[in-house]
């Protein structure tokens, strides 16, 4: 088994105006299959070139080093108001109204992007880095611009880590290990922790998800008399727990309905699927792994998600070896 792994690192992609209604009851950081979806998309650019088409993109890290949502509170305000872009205006008669539309929250952020390369041959790393720059100056990631990113660095100096660059872990090799993770410092790496909100679930004999989650999100406030003054309580779990959005759930049997864009792809109605996420610093992680999301099918829950941790059914069949 080969113990070298080969990974794409991206360093300060800055994009604009990505989207950041990530799901009908969040707003904040895109959704990971957004994320994840810039990856395929990158996928299927690069396999268009003859030397790149037996690669395949696999798992993706994302660490946050800024974070800008478009929000506005006001003085007295109670609660944040979503910064739209305003459309021109439209004639009425003998005067103009602003048009309708569709609020739209928006986050500009700067990321850095670490991704899991398969196939990818050494004598193609040049022609590799060269397409790559190529595709992103003229993608988006969920739905933003993106405005720059650090340069992508020749391949054949594997020690830095401040430019984009092609890195080659050794999965035996601490220092590598360490090198690959302290390449997406200073920043916060999202990672999944569903099984915490499982647990919770267990606890309170909890059927409702949304239940469940919102009692490791909320925050109590507590009155103290002698000191006039409200205190905050800590939650009941340490980090930075955060809703994130992972996927969707088909609610319908696969199959065709009436006027469907494209009638040779089954179809099926399907709802978000909202789970609990945990922002950490990169520099708590031992493993690459640990950090990385990839793509899960579960065909009898009709589950389409991005994962982090391992699934119960990976870990039932290792159980059983």
């Amino acid at each position: 088994m080969n113990r070298i792994k080969t990974y794409l690192l991206l360093r300060h992609v800055k994009i604009h105006n990505a989207n950041a209604f990530s799901s009908p009851l969040t707003i904040g950081f895109p959704a990971m299959t957004a994320w994840l979806g810039a990856m395929h998309a990158l996928e299927r650019k690069l396999r268009q070139h003859e030397a790149l088409s037996g690669i395949r993109l696999k798992k993706l890290a994302v660490s946050c080093h800024d974070f800008d949502l478009q929000t506005y509170k006001g003085p007295g305000d109670y609660v944040n108001s979503v910064i739209i872009t305003a459309n021109p205006l439209r004639k009425k008669g003998a005067s103009f109204e602003r048009p309708p539309f569709i609020e739209e929250a928006r986050v500009h952020l700067t990321v850095s992007l670490l991704i899991a390369i398969d196939g990818l041959m050494p004598d193609a790393f040049s022609i590799f880095e060269e397409k790559v720059t190529e595709a992103l100056e003229r993608m988006k990631i969920a739905g933003g611009d993106i405005l720059g990113f650090s340069p992508i660095r020749d391949a054949i100096n594997l020690t830095s880590t401040r430019h984009s660059r092609i890195l080659l872990v050794d999965e035996k090799n601490e220092e590598d290990k360490r090198r690959a993770i302290r390449s997406l410092m200073p920043g916060y790496v999202l990672i999944e922790r569903r099984q915490l909100l499982q647990q919770r679930q267990e606890n309170l004999n909890q059927q409702d998800t949304l239940q469940a989650m919102l009692d490791l999100l909320a925050l109590y406030y507590e009155y103290d008399d002698e000191h006039d003054t409200w205190n905050v309580q800590p939650r009941k779990e340490k980090g930075w727990l955060v809703p994130i959005v992972t996927g969707f759930k088909g609610l319908t049997p696969l199959g065709h309905v009436a006027n469907q864009r494209d009638a040779s792809t089954l179809h099926r109605f399907a709802e978000p699927v909202l789970t609990l996420g945990e922002f950490k610093m990169a520099h708590r992680f031992e493993c690459v792994d640990d950090m990385m999301w990839q793509y899960h099918y579960d065909e009898d829950k009709g589950l389409y998600v991005c994962v982090n941790e391992q699934m119960e059914s990976d870990e039932e069949a290792k159980g059983e070896d």
